[in-house]
């Protein structure tokens, strides 16, 4: 039995490879690969300690628990790593010798897989974009779900998920509708007949936009008179809400309910009209009036 385990132990620790004059053992490796597991657990563990801490704390919202948690799980990767190269047997200038040839790499291929983990190293540090913002870029328009190394999830208000590379935050202009203050402003423009009563039509959309429950109170709805159109008088319903993401759905609400107490105070929508003057020729007025 003794002889077994001798003959085992020699078999682990033959070293199957050198790298910068360091042997590597089977042993080393599952060493390593053991080491590299735990920090895995490590990293769950602590990730799920800063979502508690935080979440007792008032002024921590969801996408900044979410971003120290994503810092604190690559932190403790890259430790782990460390580690487990060490227990390989790879010392740390051989870990020179291959970050140099990784640059190399960097140079002639990892451009863009280097600039978009630097960007979302930025999107956590600095956040201009957190998980649960409503945000718009390019052409677009969805809700933040995940922030990963290489890419972010935007899910659409179809439910459709796109990957955009996280440098496409960091050198394209993106609007952040929950940047700060979620309350946002919408503009619902609607034209009437000319001859309307004019006080009438203001307190009728008003009265719209204050019978809906996702239109805040403070700040107040408003109407302004925008211009006198070529076929109607031309109005903006000015209201806000605190859920930017709904913006669409509300302002087709909102709509919805105008035409209806419009028809209900029989106040006309005009539709676009245009006179057509003829003028004959005085070849053709002579003409008529000989008949």
């Amino acid at each position: 039995m003794n002889e077994f385990f001798g003959t085992l132990l020699q078999w682990i620790n033959t070293p199957i490879i050198y790298i910068g004059g360091g042997p590597v053992t089977l042993g080393g490796i599952t060493s390593g690969l053991f080491v590299f597991l735990f920090s895995l657990v490590i990293s769950g563990v602590v990730r799920r300690l800063i979502a508690i801490r935080l979440k007792k704390s008032l002024h921590f919202s969801d996408a900044m628990t979410y971003a120290f948690q994503r810092i604190a799980h690559y932190t403790v990767i890259v430790l782990g790593l460390i580690l487990a190269t060490q227990f390989i047997g790879i010392n740390l200038g051989s870990l020179t010798v291959m970050f140099g040839f990784l640059g190399v790499g960097i140079g002639f291929g990892l451009q863009n897989l280097t600039s978009n983990f630097i960007s979302g190293l930025i999107l956590l540090i600095e956040r201009p974009v957190g998980v649960g913002d409503f945000i718009s870029i390019e052409d677009k328009v969805g809700i933040v779900s995940n922030v990963n190394m290489r890419a972010t999830v935007i899910n659409t208000l179809d439910n459709v998920s796109i990957i955009v590379p996280n440098a496409k935050f960091i050198e394209n202009q993106v609007t952040n509708w929950a940047y700060g203050d979620t309350r946002v402003r919408i503009h619902c423009p609607v034209g009437v007949a000319y001859g309307s009563d004019i006080p009438k039509v203001k307190e009728t959309l008003l009265a719209v936009a204050r019978n809906h429950p996702d239109v805040l109170d403070t700040p107040a709805p408003d109407v302004w008179f925008l211009r006198f159109g070529n076929s109607s008088l031309d109005f903006d319903l000015l209201i806000w809400t605190e859920k930017p993401e709904k913006q669409y759905l509300l302002r087709s609400q909102i709509n919805y309910a105008i035409d209806e107490s419009f028809r209900r105070e029989k106040i006309t929508v005009p539709f676009p009209q245009q006179d057509v003057h003829v003028q004959l020729t005085p070849a053709i007025d002579r003409l008529a009036g000989n008949k």
